[in-house]
């Protein structure tokens, strides 16, 4: 088997993986990248999006709403904001993430009614809310900007 990395997923309600992993797919704030064994050490935050591992049983997808990855020589440790098994986000938990993300956006449209970094940021985590579900087949119901 290729070289290896340790894998740990987890958000403050569980520890959703910790398995030998070939590479891990990760949604980066600045942009999406590809961790694998003897990767340099980098920390980086999550957006909203899809974190993929592929190990010796397969490819796991895992939906992560931010948070912030460490990768080192031998290891990536994501520590999510909040994380789902791709499996476990239905419809109904789908349109509760985005809402979430559309009161966020709200809320700042609200109170930073002059200073546009604030709002375009919560517009950005929003978009990339909708964009997850677009990508993984269920429908965005995409909410009044």
């Amino acid at each position: 088997m290729a070289d290896t990395l340790q894998f740990d997923l987890v958000s403050p309600e569980r520890k959703l993986a910790s398995v030998q992993a070939t590479e891990v797919r990760i949604p980066g704030t600045d942009g999406d990248l590809t961790a694998m064994a003897g990767h340099t050490p980098t920390i980086t935050t999550l957006r909203p999006g899809l974190l993929q591992v592929v190990h010796q049983g397969g490819t796991d997808d895992y939906v992560v709403s931010g948070g912030f990855a460490e990768i080192g020589f031998d290891g990536v440790s994501v520590l999510a904001e909040r994380a789902l098994p791709r499996g476990e986000v239905t419809q109904e938990v789908y349109e509760g993430m985005v809402e979430e993300f559309a009161a966020a956006h709200r809320d700042a449209r609200a109170r930073f009614e002059n200073e546009p970094g604030p709002v375009d940021d919560t517009a950005k985590l929003l978009a990339d809310m909708v964009a997850v579900g677009t990508h993984i087949g269920l429908d965005p119901k995409q909410p009044n900007f």
